[in-house]
């Protein structure tokens, strides 16, 4: 179902929202019952590990490498490419558009910019040096993933925002211009000349304070132009949807699974790096980019763990794994070798 084009008006989340499925009792659910509780027992629980990991080393000691990436380079790249920022940011370049996933340039991923997880890297590349953005696709509002300062930033220098359900009036408050931004729902598609964006469901939540706990949708995206598919987890838990989105749109050149910020008591709505890889077989991926890591420390475990525990499990499993330092350039379907940059660090 196609929800809008750059020319046609996206109907407003009200209407939209009384069509979801999932959305009932003035929230959005997941497909299946997912809910984290946060009794006392757990609560004990969380707090006993996190005594045990105390020595965790969930920072690097040295400086994660970057590269930087320049305005021009991203130009005159004619192959469908991609780069990454950082965390779960990503641009990527199809059919010689750009598309901008979930854009974190702040120096912390919180409210404040003086508390709360700070990066471990700069971004390969300043909001000033980027060139002309066709679209901003934000997967969900936590502050890992919906940052307010970069959205104001990027709000003059790009063409389109695409967001979930209930997102919309956070961005126009913050200063985006009502007509750019388009809300979509679960398996609804937005076009941008030969591109496909397509908003596919995934096993999260959504909440930037106390009371606005699922207010708004989380979503998957497929990328897909005449030459190369790619997919975007955005945040999620293992869920049959993998397999839905795989028989749908797959197979895809590249998938950007979330392998990051787990913890067990956390799996349905953050992958464990097993369930990462499955999601990844499951989708009919060639190629797979673990995100949500490299960036800010969100979890207990080492800040090494994601790469080294999906390195392992793409090889037992055959899996052509990418690990590209941040701003390394990768064409979708090409054939560059990564390396595994974080070891001596």
């Amino acid at each position: 179902m196609s929800v809008s084009s750059l020319d046609a008006k996206a109907p407003t989340a009200l209407e939209s929202e009384s069509q979801n499925s999932f959305y009932r009792d003035g929230k959005f659910h997941n497909e299946s019952n997912t809910t984290v509780k946060f009794e006392w027992s757990s609560i004990l629980n969380y707090a006993k590990e996190v005594f045990k990991h105390r020595n965790i080393e969930t920072e690097p000691k040295g400086n994660i490498p970057v590269q930087p990436l320049l305005t021009e380079n991203i130009l005159s790249t004619a192959d469908d490419s991609i780069w990454r920022i950082g965390h779960s940011t990503l641009l990527i370049k199809m059919s010689g558009k750009l598309i901008l996933l979930d854009p974190v340039f702040s120096e912390r991923a919180s409210p404040f910019q003086f508390i709360g997880p700070k990066r471990f890297h700069q971004p390969p590349i300043t909001i000033e040096a980027l060139p002309l953005i066709d679209a901003v696709v934000i997967s969900h509002n936590h502050y890992d993933h919906l940052d307010k300062h970069s959205i104001q930033k990027l709000s003059d220098k790009v063409k389109h925002f695409i967001v979930p359900l209930g997102n919309r009036n956070d961005l126009i408050a913050w200063g985006v211009d009502d007509h750019k931004v388009t809300e979509m729902d679960w398996w609804q598609e937005f076009h941008i000349n030969e591109i496909t964006l397509v908003s596919t469901p995934s096993q999260h939540f959504s909440g930037r304070g106390i009371n606005d706990k699922d207010k708004t949708l989380w979503s998957s995206y497929v990328i897909k132009s005449p030459d190369s598919r790619v997919f975007f987890s955005g945040d999620t838990g293992y869920f049959k949807g993998f397999k839905d989105i795989g028989e749908k749109y797959g197979p895809f050149d590249l998938t950007l699974i979330e392998t990051g910020a787990y913890n067990p008591n956390w799996a349905a709505i953050h992958m464990l790096p097993e369930q990462s890889l499955q999601a990844h077989l499951d989708l009919k991926g060639q190629r797979m980019m673990p995100i949500h890591n490299g960036t800010f420390n969100l979890a207990l475990h080492s800040w090494k763990d994601p790469f080294e525990q999906i390195t392992k499990l793409a090889e037992n499993h055959q899996v052509e794994l990418l690990t590209p330092e941040m701003g390394a350039p990768l064409t979708i379907k090409g054939n560059e070798k990564t390396t595994h940059w974080w070891v001596n660090l």
